[in-house]
Protein backbone atom coordinates (compact mmCIF):
# COMPACT_ATOMS: atom_id res chain seq x y z
CA UNK A 1 0.00 0.00 0.00
CA UNK A 2 1.26 3.44 -0.91
CA UNK A 3 1.61 5.89 1.96
CA UNK A 4 0.78 9.41 0.79
CA UNK A 5 2.57 10.90 3.79
CA UNK A 6 5.92 9.82 2.35
CA UNK A 7 5.68 12.21 -0.58
CA UNK A 8 4.92 15.87 -0.22
CA UNK A 9 3.88 18.06 -3.17
CA UNK A 10 7.23 19.82 -2.96
CA UNK A 11 9.03 16.48 -3.53
CA UNK A 12 7.44 15.98 -6.93
CA UNK A 13 9.18 17.63 -9.86
CA UNK A 14 7.30 20.46 -11.50
CA UNK A 15 5.79 19.32 -14.76
CA UNK A 16 5.54 21.56 -17.81
CA UNK A 17 1.75 21.58 -17.35
CA UNK A 18 2.10 22.90 -13.80
CA UNK A 19 4.44 25.63 -14.99
CA UNK A 20 2.00 26.60 -17.75
CA UNK A 21 -0.84 26.73 -15.22
CA UNK A 22 1.20 29.00 -12.94
CA UNK A 23 1.97 31.28 -15.87
CA UNK A 24 -1.69 31.39 -16.90
CA UNK A 25 -2.67 32.22 -13.32
CA UNK A 26 -0.22 35.12 -13.26
CA UNK A 27 -1.50 36.34 -16.65
CA UNK A 28 -5.13 36.19 -15.51
CA UNK A 29 -4.26 37.97 -12.28
CA UNK A 30 -3.10 40.96 -14.31
CA UNK A 31 -6.32 41.26 -16.34
CA UNK A 32 -9.02 43.59 -14.98
CA UNK A 33 -12.38 41.94 -14.25
CA UNK A 34 -14.15 44.16 -16.79
CA UNK A 35 -11.89 42.83 -19.52
CA UNK A 36 -12.59 39.23 -18.53
CA UNK A 37 -16.36 39.87 -18.53
CA UNK A 38 -16.25 41.59 -21.93
CA UNK A 39 -14.11 38.81 -23.40
CA UNK A 40 -16.52 36.13 -22.18
CA UNK A 41 -19.46 38.13 -23.55
CA UNK A 42 -17.82 38.50 -26.96
CA UNK A 43 -17.07 34.77 -27.04
CA UNK A 44 -20.72 34.00 -26.23
CA UNK A 45 -21.85 36.41 -28.95
CA UNK A 46 -19.55 34.84 -31.51
CA UNK A 47 -20.65 31.31 -30.66
CA UNK A 48 -24.32 32.34 -30.79
CA UNK A 49 -23.82 33.95 -34.20
CA UNK A 50 -22.32 30.71 -35.52
CA UNK A 51 -25.20 28.65 -34.09
CA UNK A 52 -27.69 31.10 -35.64
CA UNK A 53 -26.12 30.60 -39.07
CA UNK A 54 -24.95 34.21 -39.29
CA UNK A 55 -21.40 33.44 -40.41
CA UNK A 56 -19.97 32.83 -43.88
CA UNK A 57 -20.63 29.11 -43.43
CA UNK A 58 -24.33 29.91 -43.12
CA UNK A 59 -26.49 26.96 -42.14
CA UNK A 60 -23.58 24.52 -41.86
CA UNK A 61 -23.36 24.98 -38.07
CA UNK A 62 -26.88 26.29 -37.46
CA UNK A 63 -28.43 24.87 -34.29
CA UNK A 64 -31.18 26.95 -32.71
CA UNK A 65 -31.29 24.90 -29.52
CA UNK A 66 -27.61 25.64 -28.92
CA UNK A 67 -28.09 29.28 -29.98
CA UNK A 68 -30.90 29.68 -27.43
CA UNK A 69 -28.60 28.51 -24.63
CA UNK A 70 -25.78 30.84 -25.67
CA UNK A 71 -28.03 33.89 -26.06
CA UNK A 72 -29.64 33.22 -22.68
CA UNK A 73 -26.20 32.85 -21.05
CA UNK A 74 -25.09 36.12 -22.63
CA UNK A 75 -28.21 37.91 -21.41
CA UNK A 76 -27.69 36.54 -17.90
CA UNK A 77 -24.06 37.62 -17.87
CA UNK A 78 -24.89 41.12 -19.06
CA UNK A 79 -27.75 41.42 -16.58
CA UNK A 80 -25.57 40.27 -13.69
CA UNK A 81 -22.61 42.47 -14.62
CA UNK A 82 -24.50 45.61 -15.66
CA UNK A 83 -23.50 47.51 -12.53
CA UNK A 84 -19.93 46.21 -12.68
CA UNK A 85 -19.00 47.29 -16.20
CA UNK A 86 -19.29 50.81 -17.54
CA UNK A 87 -21.88 51.82 -20.10
CA UNK A 88 -18.93 52.25 -22.47
CA UNK A 89 -18.61 48.44 -22.44
CA UNK A 90 -22.21 47.51 -21.71
CA UNK A 91 -23.97 49.48 -24.47
CA UNK A 92 -22.40 47.73 -27.47
CA UNK A 93 -22.79 44.35 -25.77
CA UNK A 94 -26.50 45.02 -25.17
CA UNK A 95 -26.87 46.08 -28.82
CA UNK A 96 -25.20 42.86 -29.95
CA UNK A 97 -27.43 40.83 -27.64
CA UNK A 98 -30.56 42.48 -29.05
CA UNK A 99 -29.37 41.75 -32.60
CA UNK A 100 -28.86 38.10 -31.71
CA UNK A 101 -32.28 37.91 -30.06
CA UNK A 102 -33.92 39.37 -33.17
CA UNK A 103 -31.93 37.05 -35.44
CA UNK A 104 -33.09 34.11 -33.34
CA UNK A 105 -36.72 35.16 -33.72
CA UNK A 106 -36.25 35.56 -37.47
CA UNK A 107 -34.53 32.16 -37.81
CA UNK A 108 -37.24 30.32 -35.86
CA UNK A 109 -39.92 28.51 -37.81
CA UNK A 110 -42.37 29.30 -35.00
CA UNK A 111 -41.09 32.45 -33.29
CA UNK A 112 -41.37 32.75 -29.51
CA UNK A 113 -43.93 35.13 -28.10
CA UNK A 114 -42.41 38.48 -27.08
CA UNK A 115 -40.84 38.02 -23.66
CA UNK A 116 -40.38 34.26 -24.18
CA UNK A 117 -37.36 34.33 -26.50
CA UNK A 118 -33.80 33.52 -25.44
CA UNK A 119 -32.59 35.80 -22.68
CA UNK A 120 -35.80 37.83 -22.58
CA UNK A 121 -36.38 36.90 -18.95
CA UNK A 122 -33.33 39.12 -18.32
CA UNK A 123 -33.86 41.81 -20.96
CA UNK A 124 -37.61 41.97 -21.23
CA UNK A 125 -39.41 41.59 -24.56
CA UNK A 126 -37.34 42.43 -27.62
CA UNK A 127 -38.98 44.06 -30.62
CA UNK A 128 -37.45 44.86 -34.00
Amino acid sequence: MWDMSETSPSDTPETPDAADFDEMTRDIAEVPAVEVIVTVAVNLMSAAAVKLGLTEEGDKYKDLDEARKLVTALAGLLDASATEISSFHAAPLRDGLKSLQLAFREASIVPDEPGQGPGEKYTGPVYG
